[in-house]
């Protein structure tokens, strides 16, 4: 007769073991599933130029808000300045009309008009006065100063204090703007760590030979420059190459993009605005078959970044943070447009 006896159970501790044990193996897969592979060193350097591209971009407008502040700077300055001019104006003329009072009442008595002293507002009391025969022609002219000047202070207060607040806004601006460079940055560095010392050579020496190769052996044709200043500037900036690009920077050992325009144009004696938007409106727009050496040139559809057109489709520009100051093929970047100043 067969045995019908129920198969052994396993016991609850050997259950949880198999359990935890088949629910490790699973995460352990699904995790080396989608896992992100390493990298690879054309990658990293797809990411890292990215990086860079961006870190550009926000470095321009940190130069528009730095030029901002201290723009706005001079204003509030001026400003506090003049306030102060003021103050001391009207000090004076309530002084003297404190005078006539003293006069009037030494002869007898303080004159009702005179009160107009001890009134923070002397247009008020013109305004009630049925007639200025209530005030000697001397008097009248001196409360009319002082309502005027009275004015003139509140209004400079006012735009001083408003100033003040934009000021502030830039301050907060500038503050956001640096530290979003130096994350992208510090990213892109992170970036450049994941590879292999060997690796991350490679990549410098390949960057070095390629600006070694546009800057020694470029060929700019026999175009010239349309003016003076234009030769003088470009000639200017071709002695910079081999600058590094610095974030903010305007020279002389040091440059961003248009750090490098605004400096040299500045050795040909003309004075261009601090950022690559603001140097679009510092001469004529032209097309790219009009360009001649030094005029300058402008990439990207947000026109972050500006050179100086070298001549036969070159640049000369400072590129981006990690390289220095080069020739480079302006098919490299996508053209706007020229502006000749």
């Amino acid at each position: 007769m067969a045995s019908h006896r129920r198969p052994k159970q396993p016991s609850r501790t050997r259950a949880t073991v198999l359990t935890a044990t088949a629910a490790a193996a699973v995460a352990l897969s699904a995790h080396s599933a989608s896992a992100d592979p390493k990298p690879t060193k054309e990658e990293v350097k797809a990411q890292v130029d990215k990086l860079y591209e961006e870190a550009e971009q926000a470095t321009e407008k940190y130069n528009g808000a730095k030029s901002r502040q201290e723009q706005l700077e001079k204003e509030v300055g001026g400003l506090q300045d003049k306030v102060a001019r003021g103050q001391a104006d009207l000090n004076k003329l309530r002084d003297g009309l404190g005078s006539m009072a003293t006069a009037q009442y030494r002869s007898g008595g303080i004159d009702p008009s005179v009160q107009l002293l001890l009134s923070s507002d002397p247009d008020d009391y013109l305004d009630k006065a049925s007639t200025l025969d209530q005030v000697s022609s001397k008097q009248a002219g001196a409360l009319k100063k002082i309502g005027e000047q009275t004015r003139t202070l509140e209004q400079q207060r006012s735009e001083a204090t408003t100033k003040l607040k934009d000021l502030a806004a830039t301050r907060k601006a500038l503050g956001e703007k640096k530290a979003e460079i130096q994350g992208k940055l510090a990213k892109a560095q992170q970036l450049l760590n994941t590879l292999t010392t060997e690796e991350r050579e490679a990549l410098a020496a390949k960057e070095q030979e390629r600006a070694d190769r546009s800057s020694e052996r470029v060929e700019l044709g026999k175009d010239v420059p349309q003016s003076g200043r234009a030769a003088a500037a470009l000639a200017a900036a071709q002695t910079k190459i081999g600058s590094p690009y610095v974030w903010g920077a305007t020279g002389p050992s040091s440059f961003d993009c248009s750090g490098l325009t605004s400096w040299a144009y500045a050795q040909a004696g003309v004075d261009l605005d601090r950022t690559s938007q603001q140097q679009v409106n510092n001469g004529t727009r032209i097309g790219r078959g009009e360009l001649k050496p030094g005029d300058l040139v402008f990439f990207y559809s947000d026109l972050h970044h500006v050179g100086l057109y070298a001549g036969n489709g070159q640049v000369l520009h400072a590129p981006k943070p990690g390289a220095n100051v080069r020739y480079e093929s302006m098919d490299n970047m996508p053209f706007m447009f020229g502006v000749r100043v």
